[in-house]
């Protein structure tokens, strides 16, 4: 259990406070007439049954002066249900904000039960944000929790980005549309299983760096960065007559407390003029725990669990974690029996696109999968579950209909072309970190790959001594030598004697920074540190940032390829177009036989896969497809195939069964841009918009003929097959 902070919205810097006053209207939920505030005809209201625990009936009247001292037991009380129904549009005058009144929460003077599911915006696709939100409400919920994850936000220093998929703006706009209430978890530091818990890794370039405390070079960045959010959100507070009900500041301290002084400054930092913030109890609650035993009395303040979690997350190589259902809705039932108000996380978890995915440590060190899942009421592409059945009928039985899917499949056929060389290395005598690095206008590297390449005259032991973070593949002059990571830290580097040089690269990966613990201050990535060839340090390093930014990945396609073959090896990237009809939908894509990568699709990154599990499929959302061709770059580690997989359903925990299986595809022409070889390309007499006219057969050519880079180009195979399923 953790203390946080939770401010009311209300008492941002001060702007208009007209009247106080409740308007009866009808609300969409449970198509009853919503009551003032002190209305004893407020028609039919919903109560628990007491010969169906649980269940949900009407009954005629109900007196609301019982508020404080209802004897209602089982989920919902009819007090309760009033409370819950409180919606922004049914709220004309905002004198108030939210408050504590006895064992209440008042909203604008009427007690108030929040009922929220977190949605994170940046997890879920843009053209869908309102999907999720009408389907949030239709549950019968009346708030949504989101968190503002600082890194992307700033993903450089002093350079903001609120657009697209980040227009934060926009998903509270809509938020408001669709009538819900709004919790803004501004942090800083959010967790979230984000990388670094939503810090931005250019902090970690100060090597005094000591996150979430008073030290300057943390609060001066945070204060630049409130400067620039506080202003975006200001006009959303609930006296503006806008949807946010509170701020949350900062998340689950109490775990890291390394500093008395931080919590009182995080609690000023956003508004030096705020009055006397909003105190309340929240609480971190599993279920298994029983809610009566695991809290403190209530006293006279309201508990509002912040985080009800149905799981936990799932790494790479573990088992997935699975939902007990009745234990979930137990929690769920004690906590209402209570009045006590929730959040439940997540309600949509969605995808953690690209690399915004942290890392665990729960006694070894675990990098999150892609899918952010999580045991969610909305699978990850935005369909029900049954939990999310079990959760509207006990919340908003008389929900009627719930908003139709607005999502689809789709599934194509693929064509491979070439990919362009890596930018000018970085030289230095020692390894540097991705965030030492000299690049992003002095920020560093914040996600993906790094490349280290060093010249040495003769084999031995290789030793990281633990700086290899998370996991190098080493290469000894393009021969595949073996992984390094915090399991293995020694590898034998073999003796070449008719060589007076060897080329030794080490390619490593970011898995993700941890999301929480005091070692968030250490996790730098790359090689943090010398590594040593027989006890000596290795020196002259060139560094190339693999960072696979939209930038790298949405470089314009040079006429260069070369034949590629079933099983390529790897490390390499594959381009390909895929051929999608006039309404693009969602789909999911499996690489069996493939080992471990990276898949982007239109310069989206749709995040890793990995072939040790539990996830088989990555999601592709519909709106990040196009009519007509769209690039897809995979990026594989070590060996591909020209075979992918589309399915109709996600696969997060067991391998692909047959029957579900949409259609086999193979590549029409297959091409990888591999490194570490140094060698090149060939110019074909075809432009990549005609290849699918280039015969098989393509001949190689001379290295002499070939410009220098750092890849090897390569093709392969014969031409497209005409689509049999609608896609052309």
């Amino acid at each position: 259990m953790v203390q946080q902070e939770l401010v009311c919205a209300a008492h941002l810097p001060p702007g208009r406070r007209p009247g106080l006053g409740v308007s009866g209207t009808q609300d969409s939920c449970a198509g009853l007439p919503t009551p003032g505030p002190l209305s004893s005809k407020a028609g039919p209201l919903l109560a628990a049954t007491p010969s169906r625990p649980g269940a949900l009936t009407s009954v005629h009247p109900v007196c609301l002066e019982c508020r404080p001292s209802c004897s209602f037991t089982r989920p919902l009380c009819p007090c309760s249900v009033v409370q819950a129904l409180l919606r922004p549009s049914h709220v004309s005058e905002r004198l108030v904000g939210l408050q504590v009144r006895d064992s209440n929460f008042t909203l604008g003077n009427t007690p108030f039960l929040i009922l929220s599911g977190t949605i994170h915006y940046f997890r879920v696709p843009r053209n869908y944000w309102k999907d999720s939100l009408l389907k949030l409400k239709a549950c019968g919920f009346n708030t949504v929790t989101t968190h503002v994850p600082w890194n992307l936000h700033e993903p450089r220093r002093g350079q903001f980005q609120f657009s697209g998929n980040l227009d934060l703006v926009a998903f509270i706009s809509l938020a408001s549309e669709v009538d819900l209430w709004v919790i803004l978890c501004v942090g800083p530091y959010v967790g979230s299983d984000l990388d670094l818990g939503g810090l931005p890794s250019w902090l970690l370039k100060d090597s005094h760096m000591k996150l979430r405390t008073t030290y300057k070079g943390f609060t001066a960045a945070v204060n630049h960065y409130f400067d620039d959010l506080i202003p975006r959100i200001r006009e959303f507070q609930f006296q503006e007559e806008g949807p946010v009900i509170a701020m949350q500041m900062e998340n689950e301290y109490g775990s890291y407390n390394l500093d008395k002084r931080y919590m009182p400054y995080i609690k000023n930092v956003s508004a030096p003029s705020f009055p006397p913030s909003l105190h309340t109890f929240l609480t971190l609650l599993i279920p298994g725990l029983e809610c009566v035993d695991a809290l403190p009395p209530q006293g006279t303040s309201p508990v509002m669990m912040m985080v009800y979690t149905a799981r936990s997350l799932d790494g790479w190589g573990t088992s997935r974690n699975t939902l007990d259902l009745q234990m979930l809705m137990k929690g769920v039932r004690e906590m209402l029996q209570l009045r006590f108000s929730l959040n439940f996380y997540m309600f949509h978890g969605g995808t953690n696109f690209g690399f915004m995915g942290g890392a665990a440590f729960p006694g070894y060190r675990l990098p999150m999968v892609t899918s952010y899942d999580y045991g969610a009421l909305l699978t990850e592409d935005g369909d029900y579950t049954p939990e999310y059945l079990v959760f509207q009928e006990l919340f908003c039985p008389d929900a009627g209909t719930r908003p139709a899917l607005q999502r689809a499949l789709g599934y194509g056929h693929w064509s491979w072309f070439p990919l362009p060389s890596l930018q000018q290395p970085v030289r230095s005598t020692e390894p540097l970190s991705m965030e030492q690095l000299s690049v992003n206008q002095g920020s560093g590297q914040s996600a993906g790959y790094i490349l280290y390449e060093t010249v040495i005259t003769r084999g031995g032991v290789l030793n990281s001594d633990g700086h290899v973070k998370d996991r190098g593949q080493v290469f000894l002059d393009d021969k595949y030598i073996g992984v390094l990571d915090d399991m293995h830290q020694k590898l034998t580097l073999p003796n070449d004697r008719y060589k007076e040089f060897l080329m030794l690269r080490i390619l490593v990966e970011n898995q993700g920074r941890l999301a929480s613990g005091t070692s968030m201050n250490q996790e730098r990535k790359g090689l943090t540190g010398n590594i040593y060839l027989n006890g000596s340090p290795l020196r002259k390093f060139k560094i190339y940032s693999l960072e696979m930014q939209n930038k790298f990945i949405q470089r314009k396609l040079p006429n260069i390829w070369k034949p590629s073959f079933l099983h390529t090896e790897g490390p390499a990237f594959f381009l390909a177009l895929l051929r999608v009809g006039s309404q693009p939908t969602d789909t999911f894509v499996s690489l069996q036989g493939w080992t471990k990568g990276v898949v982007f699709i239109n310069g989206q990154n749709l995040g890793r896969y990995w072939n040790l599990g539990p996830q088989e499929t990555l999601y592709v959302p519909g709106p990040w497809l196009k009519p007509g061709l769209n690039e897809i770059i995979v990026f594989e580690e070590f060996k591909s195939t020209l075979l992918i997989y589309f399915t109709n359903t996600s696969q997060l925990g067991k391998q692909l069964p047959p029957h579900k299986r949409l259609r086999q595809l193979s590549a029409s022409r297959g091409v990888c841009a591999r490194f570490p070889v140094r060698s090149h390309c060939t110019h074909p007499s075809t432009s990549p918009a005609g290849l699918s006219e280039v015969p098989t057969a393509v001949s190689a050519v001379s290295p002499a003929a070939m410009p220098p880079g750092p890849f090897l180009a390569v093709t392969g195979r014969g031409p497209a097959r005409p689509s049999q399923d609608g896609l052309s």
